[in-house]
């Protein structure tokens, strides 16, 4: 096996492994060769049956536990259960890893495992000349192959030779090891994954123990099926520790130097964004209620906080997108924390009790994990093509905060943050996130309670006004003069009975209004409300007075960053970078630091919902580099057209 040494560029974040060093390690497995590598990215690849996720996913958390950074991108069919051996069958799992920070999943793979024709076919054209591909031969029969249009094996023709490729009978050699289980063929093959797994965690020199003891709990009810997958795992091992076809296996070192002192573990977004609304809970001191209904990509948060009713969550499945977010509006009337998750269809069929949150000034955060549209779309894709349906999807003036996490450990945080918004000024808010950023995972340091805000908030318990008379009353929109928020008053406190609905208040009173008068005070002050949040200004990185800038928003922030260091260590010129996480309102410095520069391009998933509303509020002529295929962006992609923009 050979592997060139990259450019300082490529090494910038996302490229191919490079060799930093090669030798014979005494005591190395086999006695065989290690080589050190500062950076991997591997693909596992195959049948939505094979169990491609389940592999990255026990690959991912041991590359954690030994102190790598990482970045994660699994891809899998819509379908629950797509047609076997077929292209759009074919589930993938991603994974870069390094021995400093990184911030993709890279753009292409050092190594790909295809368990299937149909596996390397969708994949093929994402690999590099003398890349390593190891292929499942024994799925290369006749049948197979013409299901995807293979008219001859690409294992024969020689349209692999410009690849390192190791044919592995990986359904025999597991069958052959778990022949003393008295299992069936089909139910032995089924653990063909544990040996790839095997042979790639001794190729990398991960650690198994985690595996194994993974195997053993989740098999607890079938302990021999646990001990066939722990037995074919192992058999894995064995292989590439014996075969001659493996002479090198690859040192990572843990990125020891790319992370502040802590206790790290490996999160997906959807559980940090689950995470975070926990915390937002407890530092509000306020009961967790869940309205959802199932979607993807965003369902797992509905699974995880069912898991936590000992915090005091209550999750309800609802029977459609209205009701679920019905009942969390509810429960924010009620003097709960009212969320729901949703995707973009379910934003759609939300919007109209969305403007109802307006009107009734009620805090509630509206999770929407993006994904492909319109209509039913992409449901496992990725996609940044809601922002504008977020700051406008409603009748009438109902202007709504928009915040957008940038990376799945980052999730938390913006939880929080959109929390800590809805509570402080009364008001739904919106929480973007997409696929990439929900199914992708990294590092997360785990916080310090002492550290996360105090989020705690006053009810009202009392009057708050006295009429001419000197009666006292209580007004439910009588408001906070630094917020514009009206007073929250839990139902059932004496005193503070109130009217609520949707048609529009009177101000202070909150009495049903026609008035003329009145509603233009009404729509002015709620716009006002949201224009007044106070939200951190935009910080730039600028290190060398560019005059062009690249400005970003949400889960783009990884490939827009890894591309901006790649032209910066290849000395192509000056950029500057920015990136979003308030939306609407947008920081108070954005006007004049868009002014600063001669040139603003703003790279987006979606056709230039965000360029659209730099353009409007601000008169600049942005530049828009648009994708919408569904994946994210590559870092080399976003470094060429940066670099044309500089050089333009």
């Amino acid at each position: 096996m050979t592997s060139q040494v990259s450019s300082p560029a490529e090494q910038a974040d996302g490229a191919g492994g490079a060799v930093v060093g090669g030798q014979r390690t005494p005591g190395s497995p086999g006695g065989k060769e290690v080589r050190r590598l500062d950076r991997v990215i591997i693909r596992f690849a195959g049948d939505s049956g094979d169990g491609m996720q389940l592999t990255g996913d026990r690959f991912t958390s041991e590359t954690a536990s030994f102190g790598n950074d990482l970045s994660t991108l699994p891809n899998f069919p819509a379908e629950i259960r797509a047609p076997a051996g077929t292209l759009p069958g074919v589930s993938s799992f991603q994974l870069h890893f390094a021995d400093h920070d990184i911030l993709t999943p890279g753009d292409a793979p050092n190594v790909l495992v295809a368990m299937n024709p149909a596996a390397l076919k969708a994949n093929i054209a994402d690999v590099p000349r003398g890349a390593e591909i190891i292929i499942n031969t024994d799925e290369f029969t006749k049948r197979p192959m013409a299901k995807v249009g293979y008219e001859t094996s690409p294992l024969e023709d020689g349209s692999l030779d410009a690849y390192n490729l190791h044919p592995v009978p990986l359904t025999t050699l597991t069958v052959e090891a778990l022949k003393d289980f008295g299992l069936t063929r089909k139910e032995a093959e089924r653990s063909k994954n544990m040996f790839a797994l095997g042979l790639l965690s001794w190729m990398y020199h991960r650690p198994t123990e985690g595996t194994e003891a993974f195997l053993r709990q989740k098999f607890a009810k079938k302990p021999d099926i646990a001990e066939a997958n722990i037995v074919a795992f192992r058999a894995g091992w064995n292989f590439g520790e014996t075969t001659e076809d493996f002479a090198v296996s690859y040192e990572v070192a843990p990125a020891s130097k790319a992370f502040p002192t802590g206790t790290y573990r490996n999160i997906s977004g959807n559980l940090a964004l689950s995470y975070g609304l926990l915390a937002a809970s407890q530092q509000a001191d306020l009961p967790l209620y869940l309205g959802s209904y199932p979607i993807t990509p965003a369902s797992d948060i509905l699974h995880e906080l069912s898991k936590h009713k000992n915090f005091g969550v209550r999750t309800f499945q609802a029977e459609d997108e209205i009701a679920g977010i019905g009942a969390a509006l509810g429960a924010a009337f009620g003097g709960a924390l009212g969320v729901t998750t949703t995707s973009g269809p379910g934003v759609a069929l939300k919007s109209e009790t969305i403007g109802l949150a307006v009107s009734l000034e009620l805090p509630l955060l509206i999770v929407d994990i993006q994904r492909g549209g319109p209509s039913t779309g992409l449901p496992t894709k990725t996609e940044q093509a809601d922002l504008l349906q977020a700051m406008f999807g409603r009748n009438g003036e109902a202007p709504v905060p928009v915040i957008a996490p940038r990376t799945p450990a980052d999730c938390f945080d913006a939880a929080l943050d959109a929390a800590r918004i809805a509570l402080t000024y009364r008001t739904p808010v919106f929480l973007l996130s997409d696929g990439y950023l929900a199914n992708g995972s990294e590092p997360w340091r785990i916080p310090d309670v002492a550290d996360l805000p105090d989020l705690k908030v006053q009810f009202a318990t009392g009057p708050n006004h006295t009429l001419g008379d000197g009666t006292e009353v209580f007004w439910p929109y009588k408001r906070d003069p630094q917020t514009l928020a009206r007073p929250w008053a839990v139902p059932g406190t004496p005193g503070l009975e109130h009217r609520i609905g949707g048609i529009e208040k009177q101000d202070g009173t909150g009495n049903i209004s026609y008035d003329p008068a009145n509603h233009d005070l009404m729509v002015r002050t709620r716009q006002a409300k949201i224009d007044g949040i106070v939200v951190p200004d935009l910080e730039v990185d600028d290190p060398d007075g560019a005059r062009t800038l690249v400005l970003g928003w949400g889960s783009t922030y990884g490939p827009i960053t890894a591309a901006v260091r790649r032209l910066r260590v290849a000395g192509s010129g000056p950029i500057a970078q920015a990136h979003l996480r308030h939306l609407n309102p947008f920081p108070g410095n954005l006007g004049e630091v868009l002014k600063r520069y001669d040139k603003v391009v703003v790279p987006e998933m979606n056709l230039g919902q965000l360029a659209t509303l730099i353009r409007a509020k601000y008169l600049v002529d942005a530049q828009s580099y648009n994708q919408v295929n569904g994946m994210p962006f590559k870092a080399e992609q976003l470094a060429k057209v940066l670099e044309e923009a500089i050089n333009d």
